[in-house]
């Protein structure tokens, strides 16, 4: 699903971050940068041919609520995978909060359909297994380009398959189902973001590898820093 889309835009806003240092030495985040362009190309082929024109169709089929509803369902499902985090994180806060918004949302708003936890007040606290490595202290790793899945690190991705096969999809015995919510959550958060694709500018490869990797370093820290190298603006990152 090429997701490299969707995930850069998400973060398109957020200032860009500093060289990835260790130990003094500067190091580059993405020593791979040939190989992930080539896999970066076959996505943007993927996404041209496949996920974009599902996307639209999409949209052009789906009343606006029933778009929203969508979207409101497939991050309930997600609440399971951000409580369990959130424990191994050490946040029984957040798991709670998890918790309660899975419930609710299940219950009251019609299988999550309906956000309703969030009218109550009860706010979203996503978590992931790649949130809870970095938590643990594992290291990023480089970044990686993955076919279809889009950006990562290693961690990110390591944490992103670990998240996929223990999500509620991936628990049940109907595959038919899960491939079915996969697909679904995949041309949804394409359809979410068509109006964004004219936001990318310059060499769209390290566009996506730098919105990705600020978005993922706000998603962990809380915050991303605005100082950047003078040789490419934005091209390298801090560790995360």
């Amino acid at each position: 699903m090429a997701l490299l889309r969707c995930l850069l835009l998400l973060s398109i806003a957020l200032p860009v971050l500093p060289v990835w240092a260790e130990e003094g030495d500067e190091r580059n985040i993405d020593p791979w940068e040939p190989m992930n362009r080539r896999i970066f190309s076959f996505n943007e082929t993927l996404d041209d041919y496949i996920l974009l024109p599902a996307a639209k169709g999409y949209r052009y089929v789906m009343p606006d609520p029933a778009e929203r509803g969508v979207t409101n369902f497939i991050s309930n499902v997600y609440e399971f995978n951000s409580f369990f985090n959130s424990l191994l994180q050490g946040r029984p806060g957040n798991a709670l909060q998890s918790a309660a918004r899975f419930l609710v949302n299940t219950t009251v708003g019609l299988a999550g359909f309906i956000d309703v936890a969030t009218e109550m007040g009860i706010e979203h606290s996503p978590a992931d297994f790649g949130q809870t490595l970095y938590t643990w202290g594992v290291d990023s790793g480089p970044y990686l380009m993955l076919p279809v899945f889009g950006p990562h690190t290693v961690r990110s991705s390591a944490g992103y398959f670990v998240d996929t096969y223990t999500s509620i999809p991936g628990l049940i015995e109907d595959r038919e189902w899960a491939y079915l919510f996969w697909t679904v959550e995949a041309v949804d958060l394409r359809a979410n973001l068509i109006k964004a694709d004219d936001l990318v500018t310059g060499d769209r490869y390290i566009f996506v590898r730098n919105a990705y990797l600020q978005r993922r370093q706000y998603f962990l820290t809380g915050e991303v820093q605005d100082s950047f190298t003078e040789q490419e603006k934005p091209d390298d990152y801090l560790e995360f």
